[in-house]
């Protein structure tokens, strides 16, 4: 899963984005309205006007049973999101399986999601920390700068090719909806990009 750099997927998705004659806007919203600028975005990239809603819409975050990783892999792959070709599902076998998520519309960026208990974690590696230019400056710069990625957090992980990277991921509860689950994969994938950019320079071999 580590075999591409994150301004590989970024590249791939702005280019994607470019080619349907969209245009990049940098808007500033309360975070509770994020959900809401996410509809209103998939609206207009659909061609249809949004009402804008005058109240938070969601009140029902939660469903009566927990996801297991088999229930959630089913109802991601029938969801429209995967349905209308916006990402695909397979599941990760081994001792605790785990479903990898390729986003399509953000370049193919892969996502890995585990269902444990109580909780959801969906994460993405980003770069191996050999690779930062001054990594105790860059870890203080990320603890000072994480709440720009809303949903997210930053961490470092041992990648399978045994090496140490800084990672994205997200957590909810087992019980969300699907929507809000989904909701949360596409943040993390919006994240990684953005987070691609904003500290590409800070490598040592910047793409």
């Amino acid at each position: 899963m580590a075999a591409k750099k994150p301004s590989y997927y970024q590249s791939r998705y702005r280019e994607r984005l470019r080619k349907k004659g969209y245009v990049k806007r940098e808007v500033w919203i309360p975070p509770d309205y994020a959900k809401v600028l996410k509809d209103c975005e998939a609206a207009l990239r659909a061609g249809v006007m949004p009402i804008i809603p005058r109240t938070r819409m969601e009140t029902n975050m939660s469903q009566e049973e927990n996801w297991t990783t088999e229930t959630l892999l089913d109802a991601l792959s029938n969801s429209s999101a995967a349905i209308e070709g916006g990402l695909e599902v397979a599941l990760v076998e081994g001792a605790d399986p785990g479903i990898l998520v390729t986003m399509k519309e953000f370049g193919d960026l892969p996502l890995l999601m585990s269902v444990s208990g109580s909780q959801i974690i969906v994460d993405t590696l980003l770069w191996p920390v050999e690779e930062v230019q001054d990594s105790a400056g860059f870890n203080e710069m990320l603890l000072k700068t994480h709440k720009l990625f809303p949903l997210s957090t930053f961490g470092i992980v041992t990648g399978p090719d045994g090496r140490d990277y800084y990672e994205l991921f997200g957590s909810l509860s087992a019980g969300s909806i699907l929507e809000s689950v989904i909701f949360e994969i596409e943040t993390l994938a919006d994240n990684a990009l953005q987070a691609a950019e904003a500290y590409k320079t800070d490598l040592k071999n910047v793409a």
